[in-house]
């Protein structure tokens, strides 16, 4: 009996040392596994501004105004407005008092200021080069009209249901260089192509494509992948369901963020004109996909645009009719090297959405007829005041109690140009409407760092192994 006793306890400790060890073992292991990388994109990262960009903004931001300013001036029945008038007319564009006539005074080459032979009071009219600059962007509007209808045959057929909101479209027609009556001139007058629903409402009314054109559907991205293999004859394997990847100056990548880009540019994915209604979207690879099929519709949404830009908000539009993430902004950034957000031109209440790849050193790589004409305006905006011909008595007008205030004009305009003025609107034309689409937008700049770094070359196209 003494003797069963001992031996039971001896193979009791040594069942409990083997246990032991294999208790320690695995906590090892587990301390190990927790001290690994993930090898997916993270989900939050921070913004890395690239300058570039934010210069084009800077211009766009001056431009905006001046836009406003044309409206103001063109919405009158001879085109001209007293200066008196357009201080107060300017409010509504958040101008404070007297600053409308500063504001005109820094751009000579795009506004003429006159006194009137009768009545001597301070008009504004538009100069004869921005008349010009006027007229060549309708013409160049008019001139892609067939281009335009195609562009709205494939913005909808992005759609799930292949319809959109006319609301939605018409604020986004300057984006997508549709004319300002193209319910009328576009939609109407192709009824072979689209169809309108819900008229008797006009925020209800609803645009379809009356067929989807499988010629049509094809991204862009696709065709930019089949340059690409015949010009670098690159592996058709690796660039089969890659995106062209252009990450910022100055951004840093680690390792295992290099491997899970690379793992996410071989994730196959469905096309965004493909309808994936009868597919099974539970399994955790269905969700990689549409993710990367997200990623894809918004690549093309921004390839239909004139200028390969457009806002955040505005896409937020089309959120959920092209299922789009919830958060807009964080899965963006996700993705710097494809598209760049930038805050700049509206104080940090817009977000400007580029396509990396069109753009190169500030400028649209392929420019179209309405880009240049657009691009126009930019350069009058840019000229020196100093170069205009102006009356030196209108640049020394005072009015009756506002001395000091038209004595800090004189000096912006003599010194400083049209150098650090502050702007507060929306948009060129429209103001956005308030939905109930959350596109996860907030204002956070700065740059980005990572643990175990090495810098990526921004030259490099296609991110390959």
């Amino acid at each position: 009996m003494q003797f069963l006793i001992e031996q039971s306890t001896t193979l009791l400790k040594s069942r409990s040392g083997s246990n032991f060890k294999c208790l320690v073992n695995g906590i090892h292991l587990v301390s190990r596994r927790s001290m690994s990388q993930s090898t997916s994109i993270p989900r939050k990262q921070q913004r890395v501004r690239d300058h570039g960009f934010d210069d084009y903004m800077e211009v766009e931001k001056k431009i905006r105004k001046v836009l406003k300013f044309q409206d103001l001036i063109l919405s009158q029945p001879s085109s001209i407005l007293s200066i008196s008038r357009l201080d107060m007319m300017s409010r509504r564009l958040g101008f404070k008092q007297f600053e409308a006539g500063r504001f005109i005074l820094k751009f000579p080459h795009v506004f003429e200021v006159f006194e009137h032979p009768v009545q001597r009071i301070l008009y504004c009219r538009l100069s004869r080069k921005s008349q010009i600059q006027i007229q060549q962007e309708n013409q160049a509007l008019l001139e892609q009209l067939p281009e335009a209808v195609i562009r709205l045959r494939k913005l909808l057929m992005l759609s799930n249901t292949g319809r959109l909101r006319l609301e939605h479209v018409r604020i986004a027609r300057s984006e997508f260089g549709l004319p300002d009556d193209f319910e009328v001139s576009i939609v109407l007058k192709y009824p072979q192509f689209f169809r309108l629903f819900d008229a008797e409402e006009a925020r209800n009314k609803y645009i379809e494509v009356v067929e989807k054109d499988p010629d049509l559907a094809r991204c862009a991205i696709e065709t930019a992948r089949e340059k690409e293999y015949r010009e670098k004859g690159a592996d058709a394997e690796n660039i089969r369901f890659a995106f062209i990847v252009n990450f910022p100056p100055g951004f840093k990548i680690g390792k295992y963020y290099k491997i899970a880009v690379w793992k996410w540019q071989r994730l196959p994915y469905w096309s965004p004109y493909e309808d994936v209604s009868g597919y099974d979207l539970r399994s955790l690879e269905a969700q990689k996909r549409m993710e990367k099929r997200a990623v894809a519709t918004i690549h093309e949404l921004l390839s239909l645009t004139v200028e390969k830009k457009i806002t955040l908000e505005r896409i937020a539009h089309f959120r959920l009719a092209m299922d789009l993430p919830r958060k807009l902004k964080e899965f963006l950034l996700q993705h710097q090297g494809i598209f760049y957000i930038s805050t700049r031109g509206n104080q940090g209440k817009l977000h400007t959405v580029f396509l990396r790849e069109a753009y190169k050193k500030g400028e649209l790589i392929q420019p179209n007829d309405l880009y240049l004409a657009r691009r126009k305006l930019a350069e009058l905006v840019l000229i020196s005041p100093r170069k205009a011909k102006v009356d030196k008595a209108l640049v020394s007008y005072r009015r009756d109690g506002e001395e000091q205030e038209m004595d800090g004009s004189k000096r912006d305009f003599l010194k400083n140009g049209f150098n650090g003025f502050a702007t507060s609107d929306s948009g060129y034309h429209d103001e956005e409407p308030d939905g109930d689409l959350d596109s996860g937008v907030e204002h956070n700049g700065g740059s980005t760092d990572y643990s175990d770094q090495e810098n990526v070359d921004a030259n490099d196209a296609f991110l390959s192994e």
